[in-house]
């Protein structure tokens, strides 16, 4: 059976869960089952937008529709190499030598879907850029490391990290359906063995250490992506860390609900709810991500009891201005995701050409702060050097100290009084050009 939607079921697929009407497509009560003709696996229906479809007639033609909507044919046909990339995109010289120079760890990879919301023709739109190779990734700058953020110096197993005094770090695997090019982990995704190994055996290591570690109540599970595990190994792993009595919190880092969409699966929310308290922080870039798939992916996840969080890394030229930036914000609201940070860009190797100055990440948070509501400002935060955790940056809103009253800044630029006697904020900080 094929899956055919209306243009008026498209338009329902796409709004917040909250404004679709009863008749919505999966809101009826008895939702019609596709079955994969490969897998042989059942899926209630799901959403397949025109531009997907589009692209799919196009490029991907031999695929029946339950095919396009199966996560594991979208896995199976990631696009990988330069012929592929060539046969689908325009690309330009840097585009198709990078490609080519490509080897190792961080390879070229993008599920159909993904590759579905990217310029054919413009190497420079915003999603496109994030995921096929350029040659400013083969140029490493002042201050750039493979291990910026000094994970494997605070490993205390392969693949556990452990940081903060409460919490840990769970890498689950190296895999990922897409490859951003930005990727904190570069130095090990993507590339089997080597290094950094991902095995059942490493997973009992570092379980063993947190069932050893009463301190521990935390646990962010991420990779690689561990939404790309099957059901089963997902289902084995959160549940030997809920049988640890002083692990309280779960959460799962991912991008596979933006870039893989179908992967949330009726099988896959069952799971998750067996598991409770456990979190999810998506990894969002852009406003063009927020299609009908992503609504759905998003509203079952959040239907399961889920609680979402968003975390997007500023980027040059892709998402640093807040005309991008706040739309981004409201439409994760209005899929039930609270933007949570809003990330500088990594020092990586070969990432200079996708950071901002500092500056510009204040800018933002100042054109959301005020301007909208708080629930759309994430935090915006430098993932400090060398291991030294996030550290929150905001803009000053302080101007100074006059005797027991601050003197403030709001969102407008008007200045207010507030009493706080005996207090030092501000005491070094000008008013009206003097030193408070």
């Amino acid at each position: 059976m094929h899956l055919k939607y209306s243009r008026q079921a498209a338009r329902e697929a796409a709004k917040p869960p909250s404004r679709r009407s009863k008749h919505s497509v999966d809101f009826q009560p008895f939702p019609h089952i596709v079955t994969n003709s490969v897998s042989g696996e059942q899926t209630t229906g799901f959403p397949f937008s025109e531009r997907s479809r589009a692209f799919r007639d196009r490029f991907f033609a031999q695929a029946a529709d339950a095919d396009w909507l199966d996560w594991r044919w979208q896995l199976r046909n990631r696009i990988k190499s330069l012929a592929e990339l060539d046969r689908i995109f325009e690309l330009s010289a840097d585009e198709r030598q990078a490609v080519a120079q490509r080897s190792g760890a961080l390879p070229m990879g993008v599920t159909p879907y993904y590759a579905s919301l990217m310029s054919l023709d413009d190497p420079s739109q915003g999603l496109r850029r994030t995921h096929i190779p350029v040659g400013d990734e083969f140029v490493k700058t002042p201050g750039e490391a493979d291990d910026p953020l000094g994970e494997d110096h605070d490993a205390a197993v392969p693949g556990l990290v452990h940081r903060y005094p409460d919490r840990v770090l769970f890498l689950a695997t190296g895999f990922c359906s897409t490859y951003c090019r930005y990727c904190t982990r570069s130095r090990m995704v993507g590339e089997p063995g080597g290094e950094y190994e991902f095995s059942r055996s490493q997973w009992e290591r570092a379980l063993e250490y947190i069932a050893a570690h009463a301190e521990i109540r935390d646990v962010l599970i991420s990779g690689g992506d561990p939404l790309t595990l099957s059901d089963e190994r997902l289902d084995y792993l959160l549940g030997r860390l809920r049988a640890i009595s002083h692990v309280e919190f779960i959460r799962i880092g991912t991008k596979v609900p933006v870039v893989l969409p179908m992967r949330i699966t009726p099988s896959l929310t069952a799971i998750l709810k067996k598991h409770h308290p456990l979190w999810m922080s998506i990894h969002f870039t852009h406003p063009d991500e927020l299609t009908p798939e992503v609504t759905e992916s998003t509203a079952r996840l959040a239907d399961a009891g889920v609680p979402l969080g968003s975390q997007t890394v500023l980027l040059k030229g892709v998402n640093d201005d807040i005309a991008i930036i706040k739309p981004l914000m409201h439409g994760l609201l209005k899929r039930r995701v609270k933007p949570y940070y809003l990330y500088q860009c990594d020092p990586i190797t070969g990432s200079s050409h996708f950071r901002t100055p500092v500056a510009s990440g204040l800018e933002i948070i100042e054109g959301l702060r005020g301007h909208t509501t708080g629930y759309a400002s994430p935090t915006f935060v430098i993932d400090a050097p060398g291991g030294g955790g996030k550290i929150p940056l905001s803009p000053d809103y302080i101007v100074g100290r006059d005797g027991d009253d601050l003197i403030l800044r709001n969102y407008e630029g008007g200045e207010y009084r507030y009493s706080d006697a005996g207090g030092t904020v501000g005491a070094f900080q000008t008013v009206d050009g003097k030193l408070s």
